[in-house]
């Protein structure tokens, strides 16, 4: 059996960076303006570890005098060479000691120079150990690799991490400098969901910061025709995207009509139809990655105990706002997290998308789930309950499901919700939590038997719901 001596080897290897031996054959110029260095470095070792050195140094086009090779590359910094060196030489790198930045421009080398094996340890230091510092440079990081096909790793990282707060992203001041395709694929993600009015907001300020002789004009009034044509050609590519039907009527008109003439005629006019002559189908804005916006009609009907298909408009109807409260995947999948967020005698909606299926169960309760009050509390041997005539648990097919969803009203009023530890408890076991799983059936006569599940399930995401009338 062979004996491996790698460590001693290493530690052999970086002394010839360190000492300067005088046998180098290769100078290599690095950096550019006042930021240049000029590094001794020898082609065998290059070429062994570097398949882009490999096939440099072979070329004809090399610069040779005295036997020594001279090479530039001015976009790679000193700092983030030397760093590559050490690789190289002696397969060290310490990153804690370096910025973001500089560690971003070491992935970006180490993809040029073909180095996978770094380039695969550095994309994942930046998403395992830097995360805080990519979450405050999405903008930085996706201009950076936008046009790296290898980079996707991070590229999705970064995607995946905005639209699980996109709200947060669109009103930062670096949303405006985004790149226009960056932008595109941002939009057309399905996970990407924001309330409609703010999507329109966020536009309108990145095309502004498009158009640079509107920067300076702070009073609307003071636009020209020529900066409503620039800034529509601006935002021509993106107006189609704008679902403008799931802006209530007083956001459209205060925020959407100014900027009429930068909407395409026949879209416009659709809109204003929409809202002087159709009757509208009200789908309230629900900030859900579980359901899309239009399962919130049937909902609200299910709340108001009316045919769930049934067409509200503003009215004949109450209107009901969703603010979310609990999301799993932002403030972690567990008991604690979701007590912690969900408190107080007020009315609730949690849904649950299980792994591994598109379908989705959720509860509703008019009385919320946690620290509910005693007043409400029903006493039934060793265990206790919390009392409503309102509560129900339903289940969705997917996020688009109006023809097969289901719904189970609660029987028993004084045992609604049963007092429980780890998450919700409908009944006592029609539907709850207990860790990540989700557990559906054994009404007991609590609620109605409509869902017709027995099972337990893995949870992908819970969200919860704060229910109010306006």
């Amino acid at each position: 059996m062979a004996s491996i001596f790698h460590s001693g080897l290493s530690k052999d290897f970086s002394q010839i960076l360190t000492k300067e031996f005088d046998d180098y054959n290769v100078i290599i110029q690095v950096g550019e303006n006042q930021n240049t260095q000029e590094f001794h470095v020898h082609s065998v070792v290059l070429r062994a570890r570097s398949p882009y050195f490999e096939k440099a140094f072979s070329s004809d086009w090399i610069t040779k005098k005295n036997g020594i090779i001279t090479f530039s590359k001015p976009n790679i910094t000193p700092i983030v060479f030397d760093m590559i060196l050490r690789y190289i030489y002696a397969s060290e790198l310490d990153l804690t000691k370096h910025t973001g930045e500089n560690i971003l421009k070491l992935l970006i080398a180490s993809d040029e120079l073909l180095i996978e094996e770094l380039f695969e340890h550095v994309q994942d230091y930046l998403i395992e150990k830097r995360s805080t510092w990519v979450q405050e440079n999405f903008v930085l990081i996706l201009h950076t690799i936008s046009k790296f096909t290898s980079c996707k790793k991070l590229q999705n990282y970064c995607l995946g991490s905005i639209c699980k707060d996109p709200q947060t992203f669109v009103t930062s001041e670096a949303f405006p400098s985004l790149d226009k395709n960056i932008l595109t694929i941002i939009l057309n993600r399905n996970d990407f969901q924001l309330e409609e009015i703010i999507v329109w907001d966020s536009l309108i300020k990145w095309g502004i910061k498009q158009t640079p002789e509107l920067e300076n004009k702070n009073i609307q009034d003071e636009w020209t025709n020529k900066d409503y044509r620039d800034l529509k050609n601006n935002l021509s590519d993106f107006i189609p995207l704008i679902k403008f039907l799931e802006i209530n009527s007083e956001d459209f008109y205060r925020k959407v009509r100014p900027y009429k003439d930068i909407i395409p005629k026949h879209i416009y006019d659709e809109v204003i139809k929409y809202y002087l002559v159709d009757q509208p189908k009200l789908f309230r804005f629900i900030e859900s990655k579980i359901i899309k916006p239009e399962l919130t009609n049937i909902i609200c009907n299910w709340i108001d105990k009316k045919d769930p298909m049934l067409i509200r408009t503003e009215k004949k109807d109450p209107q009901y706002k969703f603010n979310l409260i609990y999301r799993g995947s932002r403030d972690s999948l567990d008991a604690n997290s979701f007590k912690k967020k969900c408190q107080g005698q007020i009315a609730s909606l949690v849904l649950i998308k299980i792994q591994q299926s598109n379908k989705i169960f959720g509860g509703y309760s008019s009385i919320g789930f946690n620290s509910i009050g005693d007043e409400l509390l029903f006493k039934d041997n060793d265990h206790h309950y919390y009392c409503s005539s309102n509560n129900f648990i339903f289940s969705f097919e997917n996020s688009e499901d109006t023809q097969n969803m289901k719904i189970s009203r609660v029987k028993n009023h004084s045992r609604a919700l049963l007092k429980w530890d780890t998450g919700f408890n409908f009944g006592w076991s029609a539907l709850y939590t207990y860790g990540q799983k989700l557990v559906v059936g054994h009404t007991h006569g609590y609620y109605e038997d409509n869902l017709q599940i027995d099972a337990i399930y893995d949870v992908e995401e819970i969200e919860t719901f704060i229910v109010t009338n306006y």
